[in-house]
Order: structure tokens, then C-alpha cells, then sequence
């Protein structure tokens, strides 16, 4: 494996790294601000990248987009589009979010949803969203029975799988990364006794240790995300598991410390740490793994 990214690679993190700056969230405030989200959605939509899977791209590529739309704390749908995107596209099904059991989890602007019950692919209704802890993303319910759509075979249905702890995976090394450059800035700026907390052991140790426990995080999302397609459908869904494991530690911890690196600030609703650490925790309940799937990968 080569975990270097090739030149297109680069240029796809670069190019979603900057849509996320143009037009993500800046502040808690602009949650709320409408038409910068309608521009997002018109934009995410015109790059294609919600059909990444059906337009032949591998796992990586998926990985690198999801991974900066974290770290942008992107507030419109993209992991559950193209996850359904990679279970439609066996069935030439149409535009779709993804359902888990019975809600979908990024539901914004669409009417369809689909989920994959053990190999079966089925299709619903999106139906009213319902509150929920992330203050990016839109949880909606499904209504009526659930539809048939086609059926995978093993071996791809383990396949989606390793793919959707990726994707999730990604998120949060990207919100990691989003919340450790936030409290960075916080801790070159906030002033103690005279000198910038940056400058304390205290709070130097703490955002060195969010960086190693990043660094780590990005090396084992990098080999899951290559092996979604390279390795045999087993070994891709251990790999993707132990990513899963090690990536929602580190992003939790991260979050926690950069609200803590923020003070009394931290706590409070204007603070964008909270809302990094609000899609962390969603996001490591979406397709979580257990140390009890794993024999070997983690120390």
C-alpha cells in the first residue's frame, strides 16, 4: 500500500477543503443563516461528488472528501447520499440519502431513503426530521413500509459495510482536525498572566497530544479507506473496524480537549468547539464497532 495521495487526490482535498472554507460554517451563528446553506447544497451538488461510487471513484477519494467536509463542519448531506449512491448504483436506483434502521441520519433536501438489511437493499420515505444532538446534519424518520429494491451479494453487502465505517471514519478525523485548529487559534490569542496560554506546558502538552492521536487516526483511516477496494471483503471490514475503534477515541478526546483548551468560553453556545464535539459523538455512533469484532490492530 502507498499511502501517498496521488496528484487528482490532491487536487480533490484541495478543491473540497476549499469549498468547506468558502462556504461552511464560520461560526455557530451561521447554522442558522439560510442562504448560505442553499448556496452550499447547489455547490456540493454541482461537484458530482454525492455519485462518487457510481462515477467509478474508490474508497479513498470518498474518504478525502468526507474527511475535509468534517473538518468544515459542512451542514449539508454527503455521507448519506453517497452511501446510498454505492447501494443504489448496483440497481441504476435514483438520487437517495442513506436510512439507518428506521431514521435517516442526513436527510436535508431529499425524499428517498435507503438502507441494507443484512444483503437486501430497501427503499423508503423520507418523512418530518426529528431533533437531534448535531447541529450540522438533519435527522428525518421514515414513513411507510419499506420497499425492496434488490439484493447484494455477500461479498459487496461486507464490502458497503467497511465503506460506511469509512466514511464515518473520516468525518471524524476531519472534525478532529477542524476542532484542533480551533482551539489552536484560541490558545495564540487568550491571554494569562501576562502571556498567551499557548505558551503554558499545561495547554502545549494537551493540543500535542490531539495532534499525535490525529496523526494516528489519519494513518489508520488511510489504510481502511484503500482497503475498501483492494482487500478481500473481510479484511477490508477489519480494517474499516479497527479504524472505526481508534478514530471515535481520538476525535472524542480531541473535542473534549479543545473545549477544555477554551475555558469557561468553551462551554458556551457561541463556541464552535460544542458543535465539532456534538458530530463527533453522532458520528461515532453511526456504524460503530466493538473491541470484541477485533482479534489483533490495536494496542
Amino acid at each position: 500500500m502507498d499511502v501517498r495521495l496521488t496528484s487528482e487526490q490532491r487536487q480533490l482535498r484541495d478543491a473540497a477543503a476549499k469549498l468547506a472554507a468558502d462556504l461552511g460554517p464560520g461560526s455557530v451563528g451561521e447554522l442558522s443563516d439560510v442562504d448560505r446553506v442553499t448556496r452550499l447544497d447547489k455547490a456540493v451538488e454541482a461537484t458530482g461528488w454525492r455519485a462518487l461510487r457510481s462515477d467509478g471513484a474508490a474508497g479513498v477519494e470518498v474518504a478525502i472528501v468526507a474527511e475535509e467536509f468534517g473538518r468544515g463542519l459542512v451542514d449539508v448531506p454527503f455521507a448519506g447520499p453517497v452511501l446510498a449512491d454505492d447501494l443504489g448504483r448496483h440497481f441504476g436506483a435514483g438520487p437517495a440519502t442513506l436510512a439507518v434502521d428506521d431514521e435517516a441520519p442526513d436527510a436535508r433536501g431529499f425524499q428517498r431513503a435507503f438502507t441494507l438489511h443484512r444483503n437486501e437493499v430497501l427503499a423508503g420515505d423520507v418523512g418530518a426530521p426529528v431533533p437531534g444532538a448535531d447541529l450540522t446534519r438533519h435527522i428525518a424518520e421514515l414513513t411507510g413500509p419499506l420497499e425492496p429494491l434488490g439484493e447484494l451479494s455477500a461479498a459487496d453487502a461486507e464490502r458497503w459495510r467497511a465503506l460506511a465505517q469509512v466514511v464515518t471514519c473520516a468525518d471524524l478525523v476531519g472534525c478532529a482536525r477542524g476542532a484542533h485548529a480551533v482551539a489552536c487559534d484560541y490558545a495564540k490569542i487568550r491571554e494569562q498572566y501576562g502571556h498567551v496560554i499557548g505558551s503554558y506546558q499545561a495547554v502545549a502538552h494537551l493540543l500535542a497530544e490531539g495532534l499525535a492521536l490525529i496523526e494516528g487516526s489519519i494513518s489508520v483511516l488511510r489504510h481502511a479507506a484503500w482497503a475498501v477496494d483492494e482487500l478481500p471483503p473481510p479484511e477490508a471490514r477489519h480494517a474499516a473496524r479497527v479504524a472505526k475503534i481508534y478514530c471515535a477515541r481520538a476525535a472524542r478526546t480531541v473535542c473534549e480537549t479543545a473545549v477544555q483548551v477554551h475555558g469557561g468560553i468553551g462551554n458556551t453556545w457561541e463556541c464552535l468547539a460544542h458543535v465539532y464535539l456534538r458530530r463527533v459523538l453522532v458520528s461515532a455512533e453511526l456504524f460503530p464497532a466493538r473491541l470484541e469484532e477485533v482479534r489483533s490492530g490495536l494496542s
